[in-house]
């Protein structure tokens, strides 16, 4: 996300292969602790163009995403060409309420846009981590959808790294104590309309 909080990437801030190493083992650090990995189509397709490439990645992400439980929302995809993926055509909002019912860690959503736009509408997070970037794009679409009535939050989490991001993780202050969330949106390389249209119309 950039400093004007943009998630849309319009213009080259965002670089995986330039991140820290610190930032780098908090990636991997969150990853870890992700039970199911949330996508819409084209964010996957992004990250499946890329990562699966990176044969001398010393990051420990691409093997990290490799091994992910991956979800990706799409009523089009039908081979997803990528290892522990699963394909999830209907409503992507009852597949997160039957993924928070059942037992077991996070379920993270990155990039997707339209996505992490319809689960905030749903009030289906319960936590929101923002990677934000030093720099301001002045357009494109913002983490959260316009209009919204953003709650009061409070930070349960965060650090700035040497390269100039800084991590902020928040959860609504309306909780009694901090949850360990089931449902996450993360801000890190794009963040991410209405609740209509739900199937091709989140495959962000």
């Amino acid at each position: 996300m950039t400093l004007d909080g943009r998630v849309e990437m319009l213009e080259d801030w965002f670089d995986p292969a330039r991140q820290d190493p610190e930032l780098s083992a908090e990636l991997r650090r969150q990853t870890a602790q992700e039970d199911v990995l949330l996508l819409g189509r084209r964010t996957f397709e992004d990250l499946r163009g890329y990562w699966p490439r990176q044969s001398g990645d010393t990051t420990g992400v691409a093997a990290a995403l490799d091994a992910a439980d991956k979800r990706v929302v799409s009523s089009t995809l039908t081979d997803p060409r990528w290892r522990n993926t699963t394909v999830v055509p209907g409503d992507p909002l009852e597949a997160v309420r039957a993924l928070r019912r059942a037992p077991g860690r996070d379920v993270v959503v990155t990039g997707s846009i339209r996505l992490a736009h319809a689960l905030i509408l749903a009030a289906l997070v319960d936590e929101f981590r923002m990677f934000t970037y030093p720099a301001w794009q002045g357009r494109g679409r913002s983490f959260f959808p316009d209009g919204f009535d953003v709650p009061h939050l409070r930070r349960v989490d965060g650090r700035v790294f040497p390269g100039g991001v800084v991590y902020a993780a928040y959860q609504p202050a309306g909780l009694d104590t901090p949850v360990r969330p089931r449902a996450s949106a993360a801000g890190a390389d794009a963040g991410e309309e209405t609740l209509a249209g739900l199937g091709s119309e989140q495959e962000d």
